[in-house]
């Protein structure tokens, strides 16, 4: 069986800290996902990363403190207005904190992350932020993952001590939601102009996406300079209307999450690359990241996603310790040893 040659020559270039065009990026994607060049891509990327973050892994760790009918009406996600199966709820202060607490206990968790619906009380947010700030590690990086947000609010975010922000103009935003994607890079925006960090992804990747949709869409990224990319798949919720359109494999998964691997050398602000949900193949394919979840979760059908769809931090550890990762990134200043001992 021989190989395509350009594939070689693409890879090749990489590993020499060459980072792949959008171009290469299409011509990557167009290969099936259990061919001989997704498989060496893959290899090429999982080596890529490790050399460039030092074989280090990341945990990062969600809570979902409210779910409501979403006025974003997204067609992947489980609470949109007009399709959600859930009630209302919003989460305690004393619930948060617990949930806080378990995440960050052993002080190992690079960053805690606040979720809400696209329409959110930003008062009562920062009022959460205020109070973690005394309860959580000092170390631990507090990021939000909210909807749309001006300038102004951008720099009362990090005024109470927020660090960073998971915002993305997603695939066919403004198609399968009900928002416009210039408000999304509007926001992504005010995110860097504050001196936040900027979490993006490219999501949410289903069959019906092409390569040139996906590469436009990882892009993004590059141009306005992630602080982390990401690749996810959109998970299957019988309710959602894009429920029809199917699932894509973890393999296929593993694929775009090489290529955002290989793409982003051409962005010294990337300091790491997840893949979600987390899993085995896609931190052996260019990611070094993945997220633990409680509470509230766009991808579950079960009001707290513990013990469901949500992974915990110990899950997590084991995870990139079984991927061969060596150490593990707690802080942007502090580096433990990922020991057999997560085995227990």
């Amino acid at each position: 069986m021989k190989t395509d040659k350009r594939v070689l020559d693409i890879l090749d270039a990489a590993q020499d800290g060459r980072a792949t065009t959008k171009e290469e990026c299409i011509f990557l994607l167009q290969f099936h996902e259990t061919s001989l060049e997704a498989g060496l891509l893959r290899a090429v990327a999982d080596a890529v990363t490790r050399r460039r973050f030092d074989n280090g892994g990341i945990v990062l760790g969600q809570i979902g403190i409210e779910i409501a009918a979403c006025p974003g009406k997204c067609k992947f996600c489980s609470f949109g207005d007009g399709h959600t199966a859930f009630t209302p709820g919003v989460m305690s202060d004393e619930d948060i904190l617990r949930s806080a607490g378990n995440f960050t206990a052993s002080e190992e968790l690079y960053a805690l992350f606040l979720m809400t619906m696209h329409t959110f009380d930003f008062e009562r947010l920062i009022h959460i932020v205020q109070m973690l700030k005394g309860r959580i590690p000092q170390e631990t990086q507090i990021v939000v993952n909210i909807g749309d947000f001006d300038q102004s609010q951008a720099r009362n975010l990090k005024s109470a001590g927020v660090n960073g922000a998971y915002h993305v103009c997603r695939l066919r935003e403004g198609t399968d939601t009900a928002l416009a994607p210039e408000e999304r890079k509007a926001t992504i925006r005010n995110i860097k102009d504050s001196g936040l960090d900027w979490y993006y992804c490219c999501e949410p990747i289903g069959p019906e996406h092409s390569p040139q949709e996906l590469a436009d869409q990882i892009f993004i990224g590059l141009e306005y300079g992630c602080f982390q990319h990401a690749a996810m798949r959109r998970v299957y919720i019988p309710s959602a209307p894009l429920s029809p359109q199917g699932q894509i494999s973890e393999l296929r998964l593993a694929q775009v999450t090489s290529v955002v691997a290989l793409a982003t050398l051409a962005c010294p602000e990337t300091k790491s690359i997840a893949v979600h949900e987390p899993n085995l193949l896609g931190l052996t394919a260019g990611a070094n990241t993945v997220y633990a979840e409680t509470g509230a979760n766009p991808r579950d059908t079960e009001k707290n996603t513990t013990g469901n769809r949500g992974r915990d931090i110990n899950v997590c550890k084991m995870m990139l310790y079984e991927a061969g990762f060596e150490n593990l990134l707690t802080s942007p200043r502090k580096v433990v040893t990922l020991t057999d001992a997560y085995r227990q």
